[in-house]
């Protein structure tokens, strides 16, 4: 499960964790039990020794990880239960992210090599930042060729390419894109001068042969509704360009295979992003870590060969 929980549900308030902070854990994450839960904007979990993630922990039943915040207040966070995954490493990041990611290696209990685990909250500023952070994700994932697992997720900050996709491209001639700094902050210049959406986070992890397990279970599984919009709900965004998918997991070729379900969790009046859930068969995903069965052919980026 990935969540932005935006600005960590508030400060606290009478030295505990706001309302919002407690309906996000209690109503929100919990219920489902993830394995793994990939957090973003935890602001305030840094606070008092860390009191806010460790009541995080003792709430959900796993162990969380937590970034330093850089450039931006908004750490990213991770958590795993831990009967199901043993931490063997925890690797911290600086540059170039504006909020660095939250990245550990887990073994799988009954699994022959290891996941590295990545939680990023990708820069919302700048467009050619996120090309170099998206290069960092490749970087950490580079260990696939080792036979380890990768499982990253997070909020991009970016749209994915439009091929397949259910949410259309934004149209930034349209007069209801009425913020232009926004505009900015998402779209780069075409070669005609028009705005161009950025798209170079999913193009650089599909290109590298990472699968988006939304794209997959919509093409493979026939379920269209794994890729719904996660954030722009809000009647504020209507002049960003509306509800956009840029909420995403992404999986190594193999792990992807073991996908069983995608479905967006609905956030509203907790948080401006709805979370979104990958199930996984656990039988499966031990034979992808055994490379027991042929990796999913990378994606198709050009229009002409489609969405696979």
């Amino acid at each position: 499960m990935t969540a932005n929980l935006e600005h960590d549900g508030g400060p606290d308030e009478n030295g505990a964790p706001p309302a919002r902070w407690i309906e996000a854990h209690e109503a929100v994450f919990a219920p489902f039990k993830p394995d793994v839960l990939f957090r973003q904007e935890a602001t305030y979990s840094h606070f008092h020794g860390r009191r806010r993630l460790h009541t995080a922990e003792r709430m959900l039943g796993m162990r969380g990880f937590l970034s330093a915040p850089r450039a931006s207040r908004n750490a990213t966070a991770l958590f795993i239960r831990p009967d199901v995954l043993d931490v063997l490493e925890h690797h911290e990041h600086r540059d170039p992210w504006r909020a660095p990611p939250t990245n550990i290696v887990t073994q799988l209990q009954g699994a022959e090599n290891p996941i590295t685990l990545m939680s990023w909250h990708c820069g919302f500023p700048t467009p050619s930042g996120r090309v170099r952070e998206a290069e960092e994700i490749l970087a950490v994932a580079d260990k696939t060729k080792k036979g380890w697992g990768f499982v990253g997720a997070g909020d991009c900050n970016e749209y994915p390419i439009p091929i397949g996709e259910s949410v259309p491209p934004i149209d930034w001639t349209s007069p209801d894109i009425t913020d232009r700094v926004h505009m900015m902050h998402r779209t780069t210049e075409g070669p005609d001068g028009s705005r161009v959406s950025c798209t170079s986070v999913d193009k650089l992890l599909l290109g590298a042969g990472l699968h988006d397990p939304a794209r997959y279970a919509a093409h493979h599984l026939d379920q269209p509704r794994a890729l719904d919009a996660t954030a722009g709900h809000a009647p504020s965004a209507k002049g960003q360009g509306g509800p956009r998918r840029i909420d995403r997991l992404y999986l190594d070729p193999w792990l992807v295979r073991a996908v069983l379900e995608v479905f967006t969790v609905d956030m509203s009046g907790v948080s401006d992003h709805h979370a979104v859930v990958a199930v996984l068969s656990y039988s499966k995903a031990v034979e992808a870590l055994a490379r027991s069965f042929e990796p999913l052919a990378p994606v198709e980026l050009a229009p002409a060969g489609g969405a696979r």
